[in-house]
Protein backbone atom coordinates (compact mmCIF):
# COMPACT_ATOMS: atom_id res chain seq x y z
CA UNK A 1 0.00 0.00 0.00
CA UNK A 2 1.32 3.56 -1.05
CA UNK A 3 0.50 6.06 2.03
CA UNK A 4 0.82 10.02 1.49
CA UNK A 5 0.84 12.62 4.24
CA UNK A 6 -0.27 16.04 4.66
CA UNK A 7 -0.15 18.70 7.12
CA UNK A 8 -1.98 21.93 7.66
CA UNK A 9 -2.88 23.95 10.67
CA UNK A 10 -5.41 26.18 12.71
CA UNK A 11 -5.83 28.36 15.81
CA UNK A 12 -8.88 27.64 18.17
CA UNK A 13 -10.06 28.33 21.59
CA UNK A 14 -11.61 25.34 24.05
CA UNK A 15 -12.40 24.65 27.45
CA UNK A 16 -12.24 20.96 28.74
CA UNK A 17 -14.90 20.11 31.30
CA UNK A 18 -14.16 17.82 33.90
CA UNK A 19 -10.44 16.95 33.48
CA UNK A 20 -9.33 19.63 36.52
CA UNK A 21 -6.81 22.42 35.81
CA UNK A 22 -5.80 24.84 33.99
CA UNK A 23 -7.62 23.12 30.94
CA UNK A 24 -10.87 24.03 32.85
CA UNK A 25 -10.26 27.35 32.12
CA UNK A 26 -10.66 29.23 27.96
CA UNK A 27 -7.66 28.36 26.26
CA UNK A 28 -6.34 28.91 22.67
CA UNK A 29 -3.65 26.16 20.45
CA UNK A 30 -2.45 26.43 17.23
CA UNK A 31 -3.32 22.70 16.17
CA UNK A 32 -1.27 21.09 13.61
CA UNK A 33 -3.13 18.25 11.74
CA UNK A 34 -1.74 14.97 9.99
CA UNK A 35 -4.03 13.36 7.19
CA UNK A 36 -2.33 10.15 6.23
CA UNK A 37 -4.26 8.71 3.12
CA UNK A 38 -3.72 5.07 1.87
CA UNK A 39 -3.94 3.20 -1.49
CA UNK A 40 -2.65 0.50 -3.70
CA UNK A 41 -3.11 1.38 -7.10
CA UNK A 42 -1.26 4.38 -8.48
CA UNK A 43 -2.28 6.43 -11.45
CA UNK A 44 -0.76 6.57 -14.95
CA UNK A 45 1.39 9.56 -13.84
CA UNK A 46 2.43 7.28 -11.46
CA UNK A 47 0.58 8.82 -7.76
CA UNK A 48 -1.71 8.65 -5.78
CA UNK A 49 -3.28 11.25 -5.45
CA UNK A 50 -2.19 14.91 -6.47
CA UNK A 51 -1.27 16.67 -2.72
CA UNK A 52 -3.45 19.83 -3.60
CA UNK A 53 -6.46 17.79 -3.66
CA UNK A 54 -5.69 16.57 -0.39
CA UNK A 55 -4.52 19.87 1.05
CA UNK A 56 -7.67 21.10 -0.60
CA UNK A 57 -9.74 18.70 1.69
CA UNK A 58 -8.09 19.15 4.74
CA UNK A 59 -8.38 23.14 4.08
CA UNK A 60 -11.91 22.77 3.42
CA UNK A 61 -12.95 21.11 6.88
CA UNK A 62 -10.51 22.85 9.06
CA UNK A 63 -11.80 26.50 8.05
CA UNK A 64 -14.97 25.46 9.66
CA UNK A 65 -12.78 25.27 13.17
CA UNK A 66 -10.09 27.80 12.58
CA UNK A 67 -10.67 30.92 14.73
CA UNK A 68 -13.60 29.60 16.54
CA UNK A 69 -14.54 28.64 20.15
CA UNK A 70 -14.86 24.75 19.11
CA UNK A 71 -16.73 24.57 22.58
CA UNK A 72 -19.56 26.10 20.43
CA UNK A 73 -19.21 23.97 16.78
CA UNK A 74 -22.28 22.09 16.44
CA UNK A 75 -20.00 18.78 16.68
CA UNK A 76 -18.77 18.99 20.04
CA UNK A 77 -21.94 20.66 21.57
CA UNK A 78 -22.92 17.07 23.21
CA UNK A 79 -18.95 15.97 23.59
CA UNK A 80 -15.52 17.11 24.45
CA UNK A 81 -13.28 19.45 22.01
CA UNK A 82 -10.27 17.15 22.86
CA UNK A 83 -7.99 16.74 20.53
CA UNK A 84 -8.99 13.17 20.21
CA UNK A 85 -12.03 14.37 19.59
CA UNK A 86 -11.05 17.01 16.79
CA UNK A 87 -9.00 14.02 15.22
CA UNK A 88 -12.70 12.53 14.94
CA UNK A 89 -14.27 15.07 13.88
CA UNK A 90 -11.54 15.28 10.44
CA UNK A 91 -12.07 11.71 9.76
CA UNK A 92 -15.53 11.96 10.15
CA UNK A 93 -15.50 14.87 7.62
CA UNK A 94 -13.35 13.56 5.08
CA UNK A 95 -14.04 9.92 4.98
CA UNK A 96 -16.54 10.27 2.69
CA UNK A 97 -15.32 11.96 0.16
CA UNK A 98 -11.91 10.51 0.38
CA UNK A 99 -13.29 6.98 0.02
CA UNK A 100 -15.10 7.76 -3.38
CA UNK A 101 -11.60 8.60 -4.44
CA UNK A 102 -10.67 5.19 -3.53
CA UNK A 103 -8.29 6.08 -0.76
CA UNK A 104 -8.41 4.58 2.65
CA UNK A 105 -8.54 7.32 5.55
CA UNK A 106 -5.42 5.78 7.29
CA UNK A 107 -5.04 8.15 10.30
CA UNK A 108 -5.54 12.08 11.64
CA UNK A 109 -3.54 13.45 14.33
CA UNK A 110 -3.74 16.27 16.06
CA UNK A 111 -1.17 18.06 17.80
CA UNK A 112 -1.93 21.15 20.46
CA UNK A 113 1.73 21.22 21.32
CA UNK A 114 4.79 20.39 20.07
CA UNK A 115 5.12 17.51 22.33
CA UNK A 116 1.14 16.40 22.48
CA UNK A 117 -1.11 15.32 19.74
CA UNK A 118 -3.85 12.62 19.56
CA UNK A 119 -4.77 10.63 17.07
CA UNK A 120 -7.82 8.89 15.83
CA UNK A 121 -8.13 5.55 13.01
CA UNK A 122 -10.66 2.96 12.30
CA UNK A 123 -10.32 -0.29 13.51
CA UNK A 124 -10.38 -2.61 10.67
Amino acid sequence: MFVLTIKDSFSAAHNLSGVGGKCEELHGHNYVVELSVGGKELSREGILVDFRELKDSLRRVILGLDHKYLNEVDFFKNRSSSSENIALYIHRSLEPELREKGLSLIEVRVWESDNSCASYREEK
